[in-house]
């Protein structure tokens, strides 16, 4: 019997869109490992052979980083606000899910990335869909990011931080940034500095096999109201992360495996970007 798991963003509307698929694929005889709970876990998360994400893109990252490592394909239904990765609509979502359980929908691969922090003598370890962000803290300050790529310097970014984004997130905070929009199966990456002092520092595209070294420069340390040290910040996906210490390195690479997740036919790539950009769309 095929079993289904739940992630569900965290209001009265998404909880209740689930409680409906949930009854609804239940009584098709699916196994519902997870009802309309927010957090699955437990046997929940490690048996299900789909999980349903109910949302926006937050909550398809968050359910990303879940199972993103147990190779479980995801189905987004959006129930959020721009839903590039949530692709199904509310109307579709039953069909969508009995499709993809009879193995008559396609599953795409997402490029994830690896995040390796070196902090203050410890090691730390992400995985990410969208990005990874080294900025400065609660301080609006420059920063200076010393950056390798495959062991070679790029150079040292003057900015008020660093992106890097998969094909992705390239239409996320990257792309606010000034950086380009990648079609999803392109093998890259993206590395855009966020108001970078130098103007001539440009977004690059680098390819999927490189190694990213990204250092905040010691002497680029801010000192807070209270005289405290500012430590710059690494996020992944815009929801984890630590305070990095000045000097430490931060690398990146693409993580070995890609995240699994059904693609909707019927909104090719182009399509969604027109709808959710209004590409070509003139204001009356």
């Amino acid at each position: 019997m095929p079993s289904v798991a739940f992630v569900i963003k965290r209001k009265p509307e998404a909880v209740q869109i689930a409680a409906s698929l949930r009854a609804e694929i239940g009584r098709s005889g699916v196994e519902v490992r997870e009802g309309a709970s927010p957090r699955p876990k437990g046997r929940a998360r490690d048996e299900a052979d789909l999980v349903v994400v109910v949302g926006g893109d937050g909550t398809f990252l968050h359910a990303a980083h879940l199972y993103g490592d147990r190779g479980v394909p995801l189905l987004g239904v959006n129930a959020g606000g721009l839903g590039f990765l949530t692709e199904f609509s509310v109307e579709e979502a039953a069909g969508a899910i009995a499709r993809a359980l009879a193995g008559e929908l396609p599953v795409h691969a997402r490029m994830r990335l690896r995040v390796s922090a070196g902090n203050d003598g410890a090691s730390a370890a992400y995985s990410a869909l969208n990005d990874a962000v080294l900025a400065q803290g609660a301080l609006a300050r420059v920063l200076d990011v010393e950056t390798f790529l495959d062991g070679h310097r790029v150079t040292t970014y003057k900015a008020d931080g660093l992106i890097v984004a998969t094909p992705t997130g390239s239409t996320a905070y990257t792309l606010a940034a000034g950086g380009p929009v990648l079609t999803p199966d392109l093998q890259a990456m993206v590395v855009t500095p966020i108001c970078p002092h130098t103007l001539t520092n440009r977004p690059l595209v680098v390819p999927a096999s490189s190694v990213l070294r990204l250092c905040a420069a010691a002497s680029a340390r801010a000192t807070g109201p209270a005289g405290s040290a500012e430590r710059p910040r690494l996020t992944i996906d815009g929801q984890r992360g630590e305070e990095i210490a000045a000097g430490a390195w931060v690398e990146v690479r693409v993580h070995e495996r890609p995240l699994r997740c059904f693609h909707n036919p019927a909104r090719p790539f182009f399509e969604v970007l027109r709808a959710k950009l209004k590409w070509g769309v003139r204001e009356s």
